[in-house]
């Protein structure tokens, strides 16, 4: 799936069958609940999702528990903007299958 595709299916009621989950909590932050993509970045202790969950409490502007999932995710925080960093993010697990 390239990125274009993805973000047509967030008019859809469901993320990609097969999304992985760190992608999944992208789509729901996208679809305006941050809550759902929280507990999507959450749901694997992995690379992905915590470096997704960085990106979430930057958004939330929580930047101390943001700069704590950098870390743990082995990211340096991003100076993106959001919309930048997102689409990043996105294009970078896709890219991942």
């Amino acid at each position: 799936m390239d990125l274009r595709t993805f973000r047509v299916s967030i008019a859809e009621p469901q993320p990609p069958a097969g999304s992985s989950p760190a992608l999944q909590a992208l789509w729901w932050d996208a679809k305006g609940d941050w809550n759902k993509a929280h507990e999507c970045a959450q749901e694997r202790d992995d690379a992905a999702g915590a470096r997704v969950h960085a990106y979430l409490h930057r958004k939330e502007g929580d930047q101390s528990n943001a700069e704590y999932w950098y870390r743990r995710s082995g990211a340096v925080p991003s100076i993106l903007t959001l919309d930048e960093e997102w689409e990043e993010l996105a294009q970078g697990l896709l890219a991942q299958g």
